[in-house]
């Protein structure tokens, strides 16, 4: 079986770890490189990245700035190496390794964990909505 967990940039082995608080999303096929899908995780609005490099990314689809769940339909981009969405809203930036917002630093998004399972992306949600 393969399971693997994407962790900063980089995919560990999660087949042993406890199911509990993983959620199956979708299959990793339906995912298109740096494009972002929306999910409902535990009723929570989750953003799902699949970046050009293979990465896996999940944070909070709600923009904190405008309010709307909008966040899986940002661009995709990068801040000095850093990987980015930009909400399509008023165009601010969300680092998707930290979750911090680049041009209003008062604000953040929460970053979730992303584990891959027989290419199956599951989810498991960190932090409060």
């Amino acid at each position: 079986m393969s399971a693997t967990e994407q962790v900063a940039g980089s995919r560990v082995d999660i087949s042993g770890l406890d199911p509990d608080g993983w959620t199956a999303v979708c299959r990793l096929e339906r995912l298109t490189p740096d494009r972002g899908v929306a999910a409902l995780v535990e009723g929570r609005a989750v953003a799902i990245f699949l970046l050009a490099d293979g990465s896996l990314h999940a944070i909070d689809n709600i923009d904190p700035i405008s309010g709307a769940s909008i966040l899986s339909r940002g661009l995709i981009g990068d801040v000095d190496g850093t990987p980015t969405v930009a909400s399509p809203m008023f165009k601010q930036r969300f680092e998707l390794l930290s979750g911090r917002c680049i041009d209003a630093s008062e604000v953040a998004v929460t970053v979730h964990d992303v584990g891959l399972v027989d290419d199956v992306i599951h989810v498991r949600l960190q932090g409060s909505p």
